[in-house]
């Protein structure tokens, strides 16, 4: 996949994009990165990318014009056109199924918004419009960073396993079962017993039942979209109470 972002501010991703699964995933060849300095898309000495907006008001628009201009050059290979995304309030909430779509994409490109907001004129060039949630970033680099990451560490051959996210929160609308690790025991705190069974049967009926208890606890939202059978139903029924960690 080839992933590019176009931003005032491109150096904001070298940590991001330099470190843990993102560099990881340049290694193994699943993933290219290109960040754009869309001043480079400027005419006046000062490579000026925002004015003042029409009307009043405060704060300062970015520019259409260099927008346009890079994206034009940008997506000039006819043969592989990118799939281009704004972030934005009014796009669409970003989840687990936005993620799992744009993995499947061989080519995106993300259109950072900064300061007051974008000249409305630019959303034209979009495919989607996506949002984190319902609060304001300063910069729009920040949230094509938690866009990038979703995205990226679904595609194949990136996570150690190629099942690595099926058991996450949010794969099947359920959250993701408590993790433990050594030692067993910690300031009076125990490793469940059946973790340490070596039933891997009776370890799988936990792990699902823990996700079904802690969804209903912590996201019931989730529960309407999970396909829960009737044991699961039953189960929550029977566990009202919240979470349980006891085998």
């Amino acid at each position: 996949m080839l992933i590019e972002t176009l931003s005032t501010f491109p150096h904001m991703y070298d940590s991001v994009m330099n470190t843990s699964m993102m560099r990881i995933a340049q290694d193994k060849g699943a993933l290219t990165f290109h960040a754009y300095d869309l001043r480079n898309w400027t005419h006046d000495r000062h490579r000026t990318t925002d004015d003042e907006p029409y009307g009043g008001g405060n704060g300062l628009v970015m520019k259409c014009a260099p927008i346009f201009e890079a994206v034009d050059d940008i997506a000039a290979d006819a043969d592989d056109k990118p799939y281009i995304i704004f972030l934005t309030p009014q796009g669409r909430q970003f989840d687990e199924r936005c993620a799992m779509e744009l993995s499947t994409r061989s080519r995106l490109l993300f259109v950072c918004g900064h300061y007051e907001g974008m000249d409305e004129r630019v959303y034209s060039l979009a495919d989607a419009c996506i949002s984190l949630g319902d609060y304001v970033l300063t910069s729009g680099e920040l949230a094509s960073m938690v866009v990038i990451d979703a995205v990226v560490r679904r595609l194949p051959g990136v996570l150690g396993h190629d099942d690595g996210t099926i058991d996450e929160s949010f794969h099947h609308h359920l959250l993701e079962y408590p993790q433990y690790t050594r030692p067993s025991e910690y300031r009076g705190m125990k490793v469940p017993e059946v973790l340490r069974s070596g039933n891997h049967q009776a370890i799988d009926t936990w792990r699902h039942q823990q996700s079904l208890i802690r969804t209903k606890q912590f996201r019931p939202d989730l529960l309407s979209k999970a396909h829960l059978s009737a044991e699961d139903r039953k189960f929550l029924d029977q566990n009202s109470d919240g979470l349980n960690n006891k085998n």
